[in-house]
């Protein structure tokens, strides 16, 4: 097996509003915000995905620039790019989507390359259960695997959903869909209730508020940074994947403390997203700032405890 990362996912163009600013079209999707994120590890990455005839080369360019590999996105010249637009309200938690549109997205059969087969981590984002299934049987080694889905595919794939679950190493979700997949409204017991499905590690998110991390009989809570402000909540949780991932992937370390760390860097990645509109900010990041802000998080989380 190698120290390689493999992402499945969607790319897509977004068109974001917020109560402050309006996008056009922009990249988007869960992959490119995943690898974008993982691509600050140095790791040898490879997405794989579908874009249409109309995606433009300068967005493809965006990630061989950071050597990530492009030779598994399929390219569909008679078809449009999967395409998602939503408008956020005051409290940036809560979000309308206007427009969805998938496209080339609707037959994607997932090819992984033959150089990545035998990946040491394998991202699944937010896609089919079948897409999913399908691609971990074209693994020539079990890397260690991170899910992702939501609430559409917990609705109306629940079972094919549980049969993922099973085979996987980790779970990332938010916490509206860990009660939803265990009818569970407390996240300990929700929690629990997802471990029994298989997987070792149960990451929940929870926005603003942090993450949690549950491990057999462990847990763990990595705070979100406060920030003053927020421009665009879209993509951090594929970036905070990422980071996870990128991380895990560099380390080759899948104990429950280092996948602490791995979760606080996936924090540490996914508060540079939200500061500006789409991946904007991804795309400019420096490892100064990255590190800078890394010794926020500690000096947030860190300190003596006195007893009386």
């Amino acid at each position: 097996m190698s120290h390689k990362l493999l992402i499945i996912g969607s790319m897509a163009f977004d068109k974001i509003e917020t109560p402050f600013q309006k996008s056009d079209i922009i990249m988007g999707g869960a992959a490119n915000y995943t690898a974008l994120s993982a691509a600050q590890f140095g790791v040898p990455t490879a997405v794989v995905s579908v874009i249409g005839g109309d995606y433009p080369t300068s967005f493809l360019r965006l990630l061989t620039q950071r050597h990530i590999d492009i030779s598994g996105i399929e390219i569909d010249p008679q078809d449009k790019t999967f395409y998602w637009s939503a408008r956020y309200h005051e409290d940036m938690n809560l979000r309308d989507t206007l427009d969805t549109q998938l496209n080339v997205l609707a037959h994607f059969k997932p090819v992984v390359p033959a150089a990545f087969t035998d990946a040491q981590v394998l991202m699944l984002g937010n896609l089919h259960p079948q897409i999913q299934i399908d691609v971990l049987a074209q693994m020539t080694h079990l890397p260690f695997v991170v899910l992702d889905t939501m609430n559409y595919w917990i609705t109306h794939t629940y079972e094919l959903l549980e049969e993922v679950i099973s085979k996987v190493d980790m779970i990332t979700i938010n916490e509206q869909e860990a009660r939803q997949l265990t009818d569970e409204y407390s996240l300990v017991k929700a929690a629990k209730r997802i471990l029994a499905m298989g997987t070792k590690y149960v990451v929940i998110k929870k926005g603003e508020h942090g993450a949690l991390l549950f491990h057999e009989d462990s847990a763990f809570f990595a705070p979100a940074l406060p920030l003053s402000e927020v421009c665009d909540p879209t993509g951090a949780g594929d970036v905070f994947a990422g980071g996870i991932v990128g991380y895990l992937t560099k380390t080759n370390d899948f104990s429950f403390e280092n996948i602490k760390n791995a979760v606080i860097h996936g924090s540490n990645l996914a508060s540079f997203c939200i500061e500006s509109l789409g991946a904007e900010r991804m795309l400019s990041l420096t490892p100064e700032d990255i590190n800078s802000r890394l010794y926020q998080f500690r000096d947030l989380t860190q300190f003596d405890i006195k007893l009386c």
